[in-house]
């Protein structure tokens, strides 16, 4: 037989290339999830949020967030922090990036662990590309002890 008899048996070469392709595409993108696998959740985390009313769900108490710096609340997509004693700022859980979730939250940033980037406590800004832009606020209220979503 010569190369250039196309009725030999098996599959084609563009067909077995074109299958490799789809299966390591499929792969790669299973292996690219969201972080969010709930196997790995804190278990303080898990808890319900309660409900607090017109002002909406308790995140936290105020001494949840430590002074300088903050707490992650994965489910309801935001990061709390206080840059100072009774100032609470609320971002955005999602780095502006690659829409990873920051996992962080120490040395008055808040820290995406996908590429680095690093954002201020006090009002969400780059401190580290390669995050273009910074976290958005999140609208959150301080009732008494409790700090709520608005």
């Amino acid at each position: 037989m010569t190369t250039h008899d196309r009725s030999l048996p098996g599959p084609r070469r563009r067909t077995v290339v074109a299958t490799l392709g789809a299966a390591g595409l499929a792969a790669a993108l299973s292996a690219c999830g969201d972080g969010d696998s709930k196997d790995s959740a804190d278990p303080a985390d898990a808890a319900a949020p309660e409900k607090g009313g017109a002002g909406g769900a308790v995140l936290a108490r105020i001494s949840d967030i430590p002074v300088g710096g903050g707490k992650i609340f994965k489910d309801e997509g935001v990061v709390v922090t206080q840059p100072t004693k009774g100032e609470f700022k609320a971002f955005s859980n999602r780095c502006t990036h690659k829409q990873c979730p920051v996992t962080s939250v120490e040395g008055g940033t808040i820290n995406c662990p996908c590429h680095g980037s690093k954002f201020d406590i006090t009002d969400g800004s780059v401190k580290h590309a390669p995050a273009p832009s910074p976290l958005p606020t999140a609208e959150i209220s301080v009732d008494g002890d409790a700090i709520k979503l608005a």
